[in-house]
This record gives structure tokens, sequence and C-alpha cells, in this order.
């Protein structure tokens, strides 16, 4: 009796969620698509930038991005680099002076104390950003690489649009395994949803590997005070505040010249420790609007395997669950796909199945997950 009670509502509810998110995929599609990029034949003599780069332990990789911004087409003498290392006990430091010795375009080094934060990030930008001298900040991290127009093709969309922030889109560099696929797959469907949040005037998600904003709005809204206590956020936290004291002020850059590429994870460690970080930042957020679309597509893909657990046990009909797998998973691929062929990444579209197979379980895993306030980043155990 019990039993058929609760089947006569829950298999109801699990398809109306599953249905639901297959048109609110679309809806990702239609908003992605009609974002337009900004014309390369803008005046943009009156953009200052200022490069922030928060460091540690970063000797492996900091030199590539030197290098890169050193080959930038974008005027030497129209921005700066400043790096913030995080007492780094390799030679980070060391690799950014012998560079700026050379160097083309300025670069500064601020080292900051070994003092124990909740948020060592968010510390780095601030104090970088009481050092600049540009009108607009970009932050990216040690271990990006960036194209040759990445820098023009910001200051080409601030100058055109005036945007409060602006949000660029991030990839990992060449895939070499399959692991390195299914990330390149997943954070394809993190930038296309935070893009079309975006693009529907409700800003919910970018990455602070690829961001920009004006330094007057940063201190205007208080820079990252009232989220220092959170491990991660220096990104969406700061983007929710500009969004609230600006509407319409919040701008998607999609324009190939802008994207960053960085490391996939190699280790199932490294990935856990991001992701928990990541997710930890659902229950803090002030707007509604993420904090209910995180919970609605926590909500999608557990319905999802309830809906195979049913099936499993006799209570739900094989074809009815083919039906909402194909209902989740088909919209799904047009807009991934669409992502994907955005980002350079022909190659992991034969991947997308596969994800999909995972990433039900990977949403509910990390929302439990992140209900256990302890994280740790670059070998930190964060307070």
């Amino acid at each position: 009796m019990v039993q058929t009670y609760l089947l006569s509502w829950l298999i109801p509810l699990l398809s109306f969620l599953i249905m639901s998110y297959a048109i609110f995929t679309f809806m990702l599609l239609f908003l992605w698509k009609r974002i337009k990029p900004v014309g390369s034949d803008v005046n943009t003599e009156a953009v200052w930038i200022s490069v922030i780069v928060p460091v540690r332990n970063e000797a492996e990789n900091i030199k590539f991005l030197l290098e890169d911004l050193s080959q930038q087409i974008f005027p030497k003498n129209q921005f700066e680099l400043l790096v913030t290392d995080d007492s780094s006990v390799d030679n980070t430091a060391e690799i950014v002076r012998q560079y700026a010795a050379i160097s083309n375009y300025p670069i500064r080094l601020i080292s900051l104390p070994d003092i124990p934060t909740t948020s060592p990030k968010k510390r780095a930008i601030e104090t970088a950003i009481t050092h600049a001298t540009g009108n607009l900040i970009v932050t990216t991290d040690g271990d990006c690489r960036v194209g040759s127009g990445w820098l023009q093709s910001i200051a080409a969309s601030y100058a055109a649009t005036g945007a409060k922030l602006i949000s660029s889109p991030v990839t990992f560099t060449q895939e070499t395994s399959l692991t390195d696929h299914l990330q390149t797959v997943e954070f394809a469907s993190l930038i296309g949803s935070g893009a079309a949040a975006i693009s529907a005037g409700h800003p919910s998600l970018c990455n602070g590997a690829n961001l920009a904003y004006q330094k007057e709005v940063f201190q205007e809204v208080n820079g990252f005070e009232g989220v220092k206590h959170i491990a991660s956020g220096d990104d969406e936290f700061l983007m929710h505040k500009i969004a609230a004291r600006y509407p319409g002020g919040i701008y998607f850059l999609k324009d190939p010249a802008a994207i960053v590429s960085t490391k996939p994870h190699k280790s199932w460690g490294q990935f856990f420790r991001q992701r928990k970080r990541w997710a930890s930042k659902w229950k803090h957020y002030q707007s509604k609007t993420p904090l209910i679309l995180a919970l609605y597509i926590f909500s999608c893909n557990f319905s999802l395997l309830l809906a195979g657990l049913l099936c499993i046990s006799g209570n739900l009909g094989g074809a009815p669950f083919l039906i909402l797998l194909a209902a989740k998973c088909i919209p799904e691929w047009f807009f991934l796909g669409t992502v994907l062929r955005f980002l350079q990444k022909p190659a992991s579209l034969l991947y997308i199945p596969v994800t999909q197979v995972f990433y039900s379980f990977y949403v509910c895993f990390f929302g439990l997950a992140a209900q256990k306030p302890e994280y740790e980043w670059k070998g930190r155990k964060l307070v």
C-alpha cells in the first residue's frame, strides 16, 4: 500500500523534472547561440589593463604564461602584470624576477606573508588590486595559457560594451587520456551554462581563470567583503555582487581569441579537492537565482538516478526509463556539442555519452561531499 502510494506520485515527479530539464537544456542552447561576438575594429586606446595572477608553487608553469603575455598584440604600454606569490616553496618567485628583468612589458612581483587564511586567492587578488594602475582588472592563473589576441579581445569587448564585468571562456589544454576528455566535456557544460545565464540576464557561473572587471567597480562593491570566509568564489561571488549593483552590466565574451587554456587534473585527489571547493559555494549564494539553479540541476540529476533504481527494481518499465534517459541526454548532446566546437575541442565530442553516464553520480556526489567544510588549496589546509 505504502509503496504503491509513493510510486503514484514519485514517478510523475521524476518524469516532470527530467522533461523540464530537457526544455531547460534547449533554452541554454538558444541563449548560447544568441550571444554575438564584438568586432575587432574597436578603439581600445583608453583601456589600460592590469593582469593579476595569484600563484603558489607554479615553477613548472609560470614561464609559459609570461611568454604568452609577451606575444600579445595588445600594445605593451597598455597593460601590466602583477604576480602575487603566496609563499611558494619552489622557485616560482625567482623565475618571475628573472623574466621581469628582460620582459618587453612591465611585471611586478608581490610577495605575500605566510599567514593562514580561509581564502588565499581572494587575499592575493585584493592585495594586487591595491597596487594595480589599470582601469580594467584581468585575472588568470599561473598554470594557464593564453593566445596572442587574448587581451585585445577583452579590451575590445570592454570598449564596445562598457561592461562592469566580463566573463570569458576557459577550457583545457591538449587531451591525452579518457579522463582529460571527460573533464573537457564537463567544463564545457559549466562555461556554456554560465554564458547562457549571462545572456538571459541572470548571471550565475564564471571562472576566475579568465575574468575582467572595472577596478573602480570592484572597489565600489567592496571587493570580496562579506565572502572572505568562503574557501572558493573569488569569481562568482564578485560577479553576483556586481550584477546586483549593475543589472545588465555583466557580459560574456564569445570570441575564440579570448579562450584561456589550463591543464586538466591528472590525479583524482586534485580533481576532488577543486570540485569540492566549487560545490561548497552553493549554500553561500546571496542571489536566489544561482542557488535555485544549483538545487534544480542537483534534483534533475538525482531524479535520473532514482528512475534508474526504479527500473532495476522493476517499478519502472524499461521503455519509460529509456524515454527519460533520452529526454535528458539528447538535448545535452546538442548543447555540449555546440559549446565544444566553439572551444575548438571537436575530438571531445565523442566523449559526451561517456560523460553523461557519470554526470548524474558526479553532481550528487559533490553536492553531498561539499557539506563537510574541510578544504585544501596548493597543499594548504584552509582555515
